[in-house]
C-alpha cells in the first residue's frame, strides 16, 4: 500500500492512499480544509490500460474512462473514452506515435463538438515542443518544456485565445527523492501589468 501527501498553496493538504488488488488499483483521497467531512472524500478504481472509474463526492460526479490500443500502419495508437455524469460530457482522445520523438494527439468533445489537434516533438530527449490548434477558439496554444540539472523540468505555455502565459518549475527535493515540488506562475497578459498568480505545490510519497 502506498500513500502520498500533497500541499498546495491555496487548496491546503491533499492525502492519497492507494492499494493494489490484483490487476486493480484502488485509491482514496481527501482534501483537508478548515472543516473535514465525508464530502471531502473521493475514490477511484482503475485497471491500468483498460478502465478507470472515479467517484468525486464533493462535485457529485462520476467519471468513467475506458482505454484501448491499436496498431495503424505499424504505428501505435492509444485511444481513450471519457464520460462525466455530473457535467454530462463525453470526450474522445487519441494519440498516434509516429516515432520515438514525434506524436500526434486529437481531443474531441461530443457536447461542444470542439476539436483540438496537438503535435509533440522531443529534441534529443531534453526538450519538448507542443503546438496545439483549438478549432473551437480558432487559436493556437504552444508549450515548451526542457529538462535541466538532475531531472528538473522547466515548462512554459501560452494560450493565444486567453492571452495567458504559464511558467512552471518541477523538481525532486534532495530530502525526498520519491516526492516532488512545483512552483508556477500565471500571467494574464491581456489585462495589463499586474502581479501574476503564484502557486506552490509539494508532495511526499511513502509506503505503508
Amino acid at each position: 500500500m502506498n500513500a502520498a501527501i500533497s500541499m498546495r498553496s491555496r487548496k491546503g493538504l491533499t492525502g492519497t492512499v492507494a492499494a493494489d488488488a490484483g490487476e486493480l488499483k484502488l485509491r482514496a483521497y481527501v482534501i483537508a480544509g478548515p472543516a473535514l467531512n465525508a464530502s471531502d472524500l473521493s475514490f477511484s478504481v482503475e485497471k491500468p490500460g483498460s478502465f478507470l472509474v472515479d467517484f468525486d463526492v464533493p462535485q457529485k460526479n462520476v467519471r468513467f474512462q475506458f482505454m484501448n490500443t491499436a496498431r495503424i500502419l505499424e504505428k501505435q495508437l492509444y485511444m481513450t473514452y471519457t464520460h462525466m455524469t455530473g457535467e454530462n460530457r463525453t470526450i474522445l482522445d487519441g494519440t498516434l506515435l509516429l516515432d520515438p520523438t514525434n506524436k500526434i494527439s486529437a481531443n474531441y468533445a461530443l457536447d461542444s463538438r470542439n476539436l483540438k489537434l496537438r503535435c509533440s516533438y522531443v529534441h534529443r530527449g531534453m526538450a519538448t515542443f507542443e503546438p496545439c490548434y483549438d478549432f473551437g477558439k480558432n487559436s493556437w496554444e504552444l508549450a515548451v518544456s526542457k529538462t535541466v540539472f538532475d531531472g528538473d523540468v522547466i515548462r512554459a505555455s501560452y494560450d493565444m485565445a486567453r492571452k495567458v502565459l504559464d511558467l512552471g518549475w518541477l523538481w525532486k527535493p534532495s530530502f525526498n527523492r520519491d516526492g516532488k515540488c512545483k512552483v508556477s506562475a500565471s500571467f494574464r497578459l491581456g489585462e495589463g501589468l499586474y502581479m501574476p498568480t503564484l502557486t506552490a505545490e509539494s508532495s511526499w510519497d511513502f509506503e505503508m
